[in-house]
């Protein structure tokens, strides 16, 4: 099933055989077709087939590279950047369209067709649970990205995949890593360890004020992406504040400092659904294992590491911190072989068999909500070619 061969990264993976991919890629085939199509004849119009049909290709092509080469951060990482694209080239354009503005209106608040977010989850727990209220205008069950909808996607996942949310699912992840890699060679080479704690102590935070406020504090003041989906419209002194505070957190920590570092600063040193979530990698039944008898402590995968979750500590006990959110660069640079993905509590030595059972959820979900966003974000730069505009159209 398996042979070896050397790539451009100089580790000696162990790959799968061409007839075994192909096997193996026939169920995601079909089901990126079924709900990239929605079980809906093809459209005649060229301006939407045309996105379909790349989205479906660009998908499964990436897929079967990922299983062929044993590599799993090399063809995740364009697939999670395009869909954060994507989201962001579909979300306004669709905004404007629907309502005529981005910005949330009091009518919006008070009719809760605000589209839930898995952000707000961790300041959602406390007054759920003592007030039977939910602290978010959107809706329980109807429309787009529903409070119920949202609340048993991030349930199921998390259970499947741990915090490997935030490098297969997230939505917004993709922006922070694609700047992230634009230097070969990071400026700021040493980051504190220390501030790998900020996510945390940020999370403690807004959930206790959410709790005490009844509102959720971390999307009202503090979330980056604000900037590029939808805010509060700016009508006083309040909301022009918070718009600042927005727009600087995403120029800082998405885009400037993972150019200067390399890191996915704000998912690993400021995010706290990403400290939250780091919780359910306890729970999870995948993880990386580090192979003490084949690693010479060279430290390409602590260098590689975008979130700190490898230091010299891990490498002594075998295995990454908790905030490892399972993206696979540590298994791609590693050089002798000794990182891989592994079922927690299975002996070693069969990295392809845990790669495989965690690498196919991990993209069909990525797939699943990304090709959609990805389509769309095509669709959205066809519209801009052909009529000027990004809004309008069929």
């Amino acid at each position: 099933m398996t042979e070896r061969g050397r790539t451009s990264y100089g580790c000696p993976p162990t790959r799968i055989a061409w007839h075994w991919t192909i096997l193996l890629a026939v169920p995601m085939v079909l089901l990126t077709a079924m709900t990239m199509t929605q079980g809906q004849p093809l459209p005649k119009e060229l301006r939407l087939l045309i996105p379909l049909i790349v989205s479906f290709v660009f998908l499964n092509a990436m897929f079967i590279l990922m299983l062929r080469s044993g590599r799993i951060d090399q063809f995740r990482s364009p697939v999670f950047i395009l869909y954060a694209l994507g989201l962001v080239m579909m979300f306004i354009p669709n905004m404007l369209e629907v309502r005529g503005t981005v910005a949330i209106g009091a009518e919006e608040i008070v009719q809760g067709k605000v589209p839930f977010c898995h952000m707000v989850i961790p300041m959602t727990i406390i007054p759920a649970a003592f007030t039977r209220t939910i602290i978010f205008p959107g809706s329980m069950l109807e429309g787009f990205a529903s409070i119920g909808t949202m609340l048993v996607l991030w349930l199921v996942v998390s259970i499947v995949l741990g915090r490997g949310w935030c490098s297969w699912v997230c939505f917004y992840g993709g922006l922070d890593e694609g700047f992230s890699r634009i230097l070969r060679t990071p400026l700021i080479r040493r980051i504190s360890p220390t501030l790998r704690y900020v996510p945390f102590a940020v999370l403690l935070v807004i959930v206790l004020l959410s709790a005490v406020y009844l509102t959720p504090t971390y999307c009202e003041w503090l979330c980056p992406y604000k900037s590029v989906t939808e805010f509060a419209a700016v009508t006083d002194a309040r909301t022009l504040i918070q718009t600042v505070i927005f727009v600087a957190l995403f120029v800082g920590l998405v885009i400037i400092l993972p150019i200067l570092t390399g890191k996915r600063t704000q998912c690993g040193l400021f995010c706290p659904m990403g400290a939250f979530q780091s919780f359910t990698n306890k729970v999870n039944i995948f993880g990386i294992r580090i192979d003490k008898d084949k690693c010479i402590q060279c430290g390409a995968c602590i260098k590689a590491c975008p979130t700190l979750s490898l230091d010299q500590t891990c490498l002594e006990k075998g295995s990454p911190r908790m905030t490892c959110s399972k993206c696979g660069r540590c298994v791609d640079v590693c050089k002798f072989g000794a990182v891989s993905m592994q079922i927690k509590g299975t002996p070693p030595g069969h990295p392809n068999l845990g790669r495989v059972l965690f690498v196919y959820p991990a993209f069909l979900v990525m797939a699943i909500m990304g090709g959609s966003m990805i389509q769309q974000g095509l669709y959205r730069i066809i519209l801009l070619v052909t009529t000027g505009s990004l809004v309008g159209g069929s």
